[in-house]
């Protein structure tokens, strides 16, 4: 629990040690994805515990958030507070020189209670660079595998269990693609995905490779994807196409949930935190939680396959409000923050006692069961985008050759020599 002082009391105007008598008021730069949902719901509950500190939440579309964070860590005056990183983003933002360290700065306004090793390694360690902690996990998330179990039965098809191979679910995924009205035409289909050119589509590929032993990056920094393991493991992204609605080619995020959620397709390997909206909400979804079962990805020859995609809070270090700051980054990742947000926005949590909890809602349980095995197989398999200063870059180019093996399936081998190249020259820098 929170210390009853820090709540009772007014919150702190600015940097330093102490309790100062003002309200004070912090701003937060956020995806717009979220925004909106934490400046309705979760800043009126943070407030019944602070209700001096004034929070305003600024969303910002995906493609713009990491430049402007980067404009505002540099710049003299900041406007934010609290900033957000996704999985890779750290790294760079770290390198301004701007982000707080979590663990020394703000040591003196931590409460007792507030447990870093309760905290699973492989949500921690996206907010960590270079041995210094600048972001705790406020928004976990996982790449899964998600399924519909009534068009597996009408298939015919064993439901997947997380022991399911790639092999096995390439060979299952031809059943999957049915006529169910009888008119001669396909109306579902076996899979929903990234497919198109996006930053997140490689995530899809990449994790198919880390199940089967592969690593994007050697202990140099070196390009090491384009190989045979790689080859097969774009192959198999590449080849999903088959299966998949017509137009597949163009999809992102939205158009596979989309589909999905409207009974279009048998499985869906997307970002885990649309669960309650695919699962549960009535209004986004035709589906009900006894329909979707949720799990790792499947499996290659070393482990299941899951992809880290972790929300961090950093705090700016010329931040006028860096207590104030850290203590709604303290709460929201403490574990009341972390179960009132797993059971109120159905976001997932990264403490160890949280998913070893028993959720206020039914429907939490195999999710956090299938996000304990999601965080162990990341971990081992080092399940995550390259984190660099410049990873948006080295994304960027993986974004560009796996659209070329989309639209060439015959050039996979070349799009990963084309990218290894690019990426090693970029490095080098």
């Amino acid at each position: 629990m929170l210390a009853t002082a820090a709540c009772s009391g007014p919150a702190k105007e600015s940097g330093g040690v102490g309790t100062v008598e003002k309200p004070v008021e912090i701003r937060i730069l956020a995806n717009d994805g979220y925004a909106k949902q934490w400046q309705e719901q979760m800043v009126p509950e943070f407030n019944k515990k602070f209700p001096n500190i004034k929070v305003t939440i600024d969303g910002v579309p995906y493609g713009d958030q990491l430049a402007k964070t980067m404009l505002e860590l540099t710049a003299a005056d900041p406007t934010y507070d609290i900033v957000m990183a996704d999985d890779p983003w750290i790294p760079q933002m770290a390198s301004t020189g701007a982000l707080l360290d979590l663990k020394k700065d703000a040591a003196d306004w931590t409460d007792a209670g507030y447990d870093w090793n309760d905290f699973n390694a492989a949500p921690l360690a996206a907010g960590e660079w270079e041995g210094v902690q600048y972001g705790v996990p406020l928004r976990s998330n996982m790449l899964m595998m998600f399924y519909n179990k009534s068009l597996y039965k009408d298939a015919g098809v064993p439901e997947p269990t997380p022991g399911l191979t790639w092999d096995d679910y390439m060979s299952q995924a031809p059943k999957l693609v049915r006529d169910t009205n009888g008119d001669g035409k396909d109306d579902t289909w076996a899979v929903g995905t990234y497919f198109t050119r996006d930053p997140l589509t490689p995530t899809v590929w990449q994790t198919i490779f880390n199940a089967n032993g592969g690593e994007l990056l050697d202990g140099d920094n070196k390009p090491a994807f384009n190989n045979a393991t790689g080859v097969a493991a774009l192959q198999t992204h590449v080849e999903m196409l088959k299966y998949a609605p017509p137009g597949a080619s163009t999809w992102q995020f939205t158009e596979p949930l989309e589909a999905f959620r409207q009974g279009k397709t048998a499985t869906m390997f997307n970002w885990g935190s649309v669960y309650k909206g695919t699962a549960i909400d009535p209004k986004t979804t035709t589906l009900t939680a006894d329909q979707v079962g949720i799990q790792v990805m499947p499996a290659g020859t070393k482990s299941s396959g899951a992809h880290r995609g972790i929300w961090s809070g950093a705090i700016a270090s010329r931040s006028q409000n860096t207590e104030a700051a850290w203590k709604l980054i303290e709460w929201l990742s403490s574990s009341e923050g972390e179960v009132w947000q797993s059971n109120t926005l159905g976001v997932f949590p990264a403490r160890t006692s949280t998913l070893d909890s028993t959720p206020e809602h039914e429907w939490l349980s195999p999710v956090f069961a299938a996000l304990k095995d999601a965080y162990a197989d990341a971990e081992t398999g080092k399940m995550w985008r390259p984190r660099l200063t410049n990873s948006d870059e080295v994304q960027r180019i993986l974004a560009d050759e796996t659209a070329v093996a989309m639209a060439n399936p015959n050039d996979t081998a070349k799009a990963l020599d084309d990218a290894a190249a690019e990426i090693d020259k970029a490095l080098s820098k």
